[in-house]
C-alpha cells in the first residue's frame, strides 16, 4: 500500500522490559497512548500505519503500550537514549513530558500527534478533526428521524470539544433546529477505556430522543456502538473505520488518518533532510480527515445524502464554509 505525503508540510512491538534492556536501536519507535494498541480506534490506527510502513519498506520499528502516565518520561528517555529515530508519540498528553526532553536529545527527531511542542527537533501533527466531524454531523442530521442526535466524548478536554463542535456545526448546517446532546466519559485518562460508562451515556442520549450518536472516545466508544446497535439505532465511529463492528448500525466513521501520518513520519522524520519541525496541519487535502462508506454501511447512506455532504465538503475546500475550531478560542458558536 502507498502512503501520501503530508499535505501542508512539505518488527513488531516490544514489551517495556525489552525496551529497557539497553539494546541499541536504529529503528523508528512508536509509543501508543493509554487505551491499548488494539482499541479499534486511535491507537490501532497508528499501529496499522506502522505495520503498513513495515510491509512496504521492509523496515522494523519498536513500539510500546503505556500502562499509566508515570511511564511516559521513562519510555521516551530510553527510546531516545538508545538511538531510536524518529520517536513518534500519540496524544496531547505528551506536551509536558516532551518539551523538556527534546533539548536533551538534539540528534533525535520527535513527532507528536495532537500536541504542540516548540523545539527544533520536534514535529507537531495536528488534524482538522472539526472538519471531519462536521461532515459526519451532516450525515447524522440527514439520517435522524427524531430531530435529535448525540455526542459522547472521551476525556473532557479541548481536543474532544473540537470534535463535538464540528459535529454540531455539521448537523446544524443540515437542520438549524436539530438538538445535539453532549456528554463525556470522564476527566482523567481513564475516560479513554471505559465502554460501560460510554454505553450508559449513549442510552441517556437516546432517552433524550437521539437516534444517532457520535462516539469520539477511543476505546470507550465501543460501548456507544454496542448500545446503539442493541437499541436498533445508529452510531458513528471515530479515527479508524469502525463500520465493520456493527454492520447496519454504524452509520459511518469519522476518519482521522493517523495511520498515514505515522507511516509518513517513519519515513520522512527519520532523515534530517526531509524532517520538518514545527506544526503540520492535516485535513481534507490529502484525505487526512473524512468519513467512511463501505460494504458495511452502504445501505444506510443514500446517494442523495452523499451528494449533500460532498457539496458541503466542496464549499469548505473553496473557503465558502468556515468550520469553527473550538481550540482556537474555547467556544462553539452553535
Amino acid at each position: 500500500m502507498k502512503f501520501s505525503t503530508f499535505t501542508k508540510a512539505m518488527a513488531g512491538g516490544v514489551a517495556l522490559s525489552a525496551v529497557l534492556t539497553g539494546a541499541a536501536l536504529a529503528d523508528p519507535a512508536l509509543i501508543y497512548d493509554l487505551g491499548g494498541k488494539f482499541d479499534k480506534s486511535f491507537n490501532e490506527s497508528a499501529y496499522n500505519g506502522a505495520e503498513g510502513w513495515k510491509a512496504e519498506t521492509g523496515g522494523n520499528y519498536m513500539d510500546l503500550e503505556l500502562q499509566n502516565d508515570a511511564q511516559r518520561e521513562q519510555a521516551l528517555r530510553r527510546f531516545a537514549s538508545q538511538g531510536a529515530n524518529p520517536v513518534v508519540m500519540m496524544s496531547f498528553m505528551w506536551e509536558s513530558v516532551l518539551a523538556p526532553l527534546a533539548g536533551e536529545f538534539p540528534d533525535t527527531n520527535f513527532v507528536v500527534i495532537d500536541a504542540v511542542v516548540d523545539a527544533p527537533n520536534v514535529q507537531s501533527l495536528l488534524f482538522d478533526e472539526h472538519i471531519g466531524s462536521f461532515l459526519v454531523g451532516a450525515l447524522a442530521a440527514l439520517k435522524s428521524e427524531t430531530g435529535t442526535v448525540g455526542f459522547v466524548g472521551g476525556m473532557d478536554v479541548p481536543l474532544i470539544h473540537k470534535f463535538y463542535c464540528g459535529y454540531a456545526q455539521g448537523a446544524k448546517a443540515i437542520n438549524p433546529d436539530i438538538t445535539v446532546t453532549e456528554a463525556y466519559t470522564g476527566t482523567t485518562p481513564a475516560a479513554w477505556n471505559d465502554p460501560v460508562t460510554a454505553g450508559e451515556l449513549a442510552k441517556a442520549a437516546m432517552d433524550q430522543g437521539a437516534d444517532v450518536v457520535f462516539a469520539a472516545a477511543g476505546g470507550s466508544g465501543l460501548g456507544v456502538l454496542q448500545a446503539m446497535a442493541d437499541a436498533g439505532k445508529y452510531s458513528i465511529g471515530v479515527d479508524s473505520n469502525q463500520n465493520y463492528l456493527h454492520p447496519g448500525s454504524v452509520l459511518t466513521s469519522m476518519l482521522k488518518r493517523v495511520d498515514n501520518a505515522v507511516a509518513t513520519a517513519f519515513t520522512s522524520a527519520g532523515d534530517d533532510a526531509t524532517f520538518t519541525p514545527g506544526i503540520t496541519y492535516l485535513g481534507l487535502e490529502g484525505d487526512y480527515v473524512g468519513y467512511a462508506v463501505d460494504e458495511h454501511n452502504q445501505d444506510l447512506i443514500t446517494q442523495d445524502m452523499i451528494d449533500q455532504v460532498e457539496a458541503l465538503k466542496a464549499q469548505i475546500l473553496a473557503g465558502e464554509i468556515e468550520v469553527h475550531d473550538y481550540t482556537t478560542d474555547s467556544s462553539c458558536p452553535v
